[in-house]
């Protein structure tokens, strides 16, 4: 293991969202959120509606909610009951995260003026011995520790951790950082070999354990993260159905994704941390096991993850339904986490992908366009009850999208040794400092994902220099074109993978990439019966639904032809600005069902209108009249 070392804290100014710069195992360094500067009119007005709009939002729900009055008792500045759940701090602690990537990429005085009033509230609540729960500072006491699987004492401790590294990163203080070091150095006093065993119900300790030992050289929280990890499934099975909590085996031997998707993912995405530092190859192996047994079998076309109401946890293989999918924004998030982690880990473009389709499907779906209400779950198909909200009881997801957002541009580029990668396509300009030691500006200007043509101009700081630049060619990108200064390179230009370019670059040299963003026609593998018969239909990375505000017919009564052709138009006006595809189809216009449930087989004669078919992007639903909404179209029969 090659952590940063360092006796002090202060130089560590360069906001890394996930900072692999020492670690020996990862193949890929990103960039900090103050290297990339968003210009782009789909994800930077997002995030500064998510600046202006949600962080303040969020901060006031975390008022009303008594989320911050939990701390001020704790500090002992009011009386009262605790309020809400037990694991509400983790939400306040998950804002403060926003915030600070938010600081990280741009000035904001009111926000870090409400985020330093916050972490005054924080370090006040804090005990001697610098336990930090406000569940447990008063008549739950005598009970700390006692129940890790289900009191999330660790699961809130992570997320403390992970804004207080974020905090430090962005602004060089240490004021939440020195209340995170004293809490974590409280749990490596009670845990660890020869000490209490233990692990979480909830994982989210171990990727916080990792990122703190990143950022304070401090190897004991790594060999506390790994000891967690290394703690599963080793304890009697006091509760029964341990798969729940990823609990029910060692955590090397675990070869099947199952139980709370959110919980999974997060262990998963720690694990990844914890063999990037170490290179532990039986690590590695079940990791690989669990992103395989996940993507033939249990994800959703959105990226969604999470099949079941019950326990929100991943179902059987193939168990995918459409209108009870749970799919929690949190846990789209989570997967954004893992497959970010394993692209930085081997650079395979499958990961870049993924995390890609998740990151406009999955979780962009989980904010409306105003900023203000959210899905805790994400269906793909309504009959028009589902609606955002303002906030929840259990308030993971709104703040969880609010950090992701706010540190969106840490997820655009990385290096290696002598290249430079682009991940996501987006207008944006990258100051670039290669480990070779090579400085240059990348400026890519594109309409994405609107349109596929993608202009980067590269200007390294000395003529003549040599690196390796590469772009992703995205798995559905058949045909994509790449050219240097309006030369085209020979094909073959491979889908799923990295087009390297080695040169030795001049300033304003030109590259343009051309992605075929066209409607395309997915099916899904048999045994996901709820979808036999239908298609799915997606443009480039967004996966397209139809919704009612756009048709006469109901929406499930819509049937595609086998041979269907679209007409594509960009409505700037409509939610915000999106492709439409409009299409012939049918609408199932037979009657007689009303008053019974079942007929005999043969008897049913249905009939079908001519209807014009409208899709939008899945994303953008739900924030017109309610109404049903479907991902998967039947193709109607001979």
């Amino acid at each position: 293991m090659t952590l940063r070392q360092t006796e002090s804290h202060t130089h560590l100014l360069e906001p890394f969202v996930v900072d692999t710069t020492y670690s020996a195992q990862a193949r890929l360094h990103p960039l900090h959120l103050r290297q990339v500067r968003l210009q782009d009119r789909f994800w930077e007005p997002r995030r500064q509606i998510n600046r202006t709009i949600t962080l303040p939002s969020q901060y006031q729900q975390c008022v009303q909610t008594g989320r911050l009055d939990n701390f001020r008792r704790a500090a002992g500045q009011i009386e009262g009951p605790f309020q809400g759940r037990f694991f509400n701090d983790s939400d306040v602690y998950k804002w403060a995260e926003a915030v600070a990537w938010t600081l990280a990429a741009e000035k904001d005085e009111k926000l870090e003026a409400l985020v330093d009033e916050v972490i005054g509230l924080i370090a006040a609540a804090q005990g001697e011995d610098g336990y930090l729960n406000t569940y447990f500072t008063f008549e739950n006491a005598d009970k700390r520790w006692t129940d890790l699987q289900v009191m999330h004492e660790l699961y809130c401790a992570g997320h403390l951790i992970q804004a207080a590294v974020a905090h430090h990163r962005a602004t060089g203080k240490t004021t939440l950082l020195d209340v995170a070091t004293r809490f974590a150095d409280s749990i490596d006093s009670v845990f660890g070999p020869g000490k209490r065993p233990g692990t979480c119900g909830h994982s989210e300790i171990e990727m916080a354990l990792v990122e703190l030992a990143r950022d304070t050289g401090e190897e004991r929280y790594l060999k506390l993260a790994q000891f967690f990890i290394d703690n599963r499934g080793q304890q009697p099975p006091i509760i029964s159905g341990k798969t729940y909590y990823q609990d029910h085996a060692p955590f090397r031997q675990q070869d099947e994704v199952v139980g709370h998707a959110v919980r999974a993912l997060y262990l998963y995405a720690g694990a990844t941390d914890v063999y990037t530092e170490t290179g532990e190859q039986a690590l590695l192996h079940a990791i690989n096991v669990l992103w395989a047994d996940l993507q033939q079998h249990k994800v959703y076309v959105t990226g969604g993850v999470g099949s079941r109401y019950d326990g929100e946890a991943v179902g059987e293989s193939y168990e995918l339904p459409n209108d009870q999918a749970y799919t929690e924004t949190c846990a789209a998030i989570a997967h954004i986490m893992w497959a970010w982690r394993l692209l930085l880990l081997t650079g395979n473009a499958l990961y870049a992908d993924a995390m890609e389709l998740t990151l406009y499907n999955g979780m962009l779906a989980g904010i409306s366009l105003d900023g203000e209400s959210y899905f805790y779950q994400n269906p793909l198909a309504d009959r028009g009850r589902h609606r955002r909200q303002p906030w929840f009881g259990t308030a993971c997801c709104p703040p969880n999208v609010a950090r992701l957002l706010a540190s969106l541009p840490g997820y655009i580029y990385t290096t290696s040794d002598a290249d430079l990668w682009v991940h996501l396509y987006t207008s944006s300009e990258a100051n670039v400092r290669l480990p070779q030691g090579s400085v240059l500006k990348c400026k890519q200007t594109s309409n994405y994902p609107w349109d596929g043509k993608i202009k980067l101009s590269i200007e390294p700081e000395q003529a003549n220099t040599t690196f390796g630049l590469n772009l992703r060619i995205p798995a559905w990108a058949h045909g994509a074109t790449v050219s240097i200064n309006g030369e085209t390179l020979a094909p073959p230009i491979q889908p799923g993978s990295y087009c390297r370019i080695e040169r030795t670059w001049q300033p304003g040299d030109q590259v343009e990439l051309v992605l075929p963003l066209v409607m395309r026609a997915v099916t899904s593998h048999p045994y996901i019966s709820n979808n036999n018969g239908r298609v799915a239909l997606l443009r480039g990375p967004l996966v397209y639904c139809v919704e009612q505000a756009d048709h006469e017919a109901d929406v499930w009564d819509l049937y595609l032809p086998k041979d269907f052709q679209w007409s594509e138009h960009y409505a700037e006006n409509l939610l915000g600005g999106v492709v439409t595809a409009q299409t012939s189809a049918f609408a199932r216009t037979d009657t007689g069902w009303q008053q019974q449930l079942y007929r005999a087989y043969g008897e049913e004669q249905p009939t079908y209108a001519p209807a014009t078919l409208t899709a939008i992007p899945y994303y953008a639903w739900a924030n017109r009249e309610a109404g049903p909404m479907q991902v998967w179209l039947p193709i109607k029969p001979d």
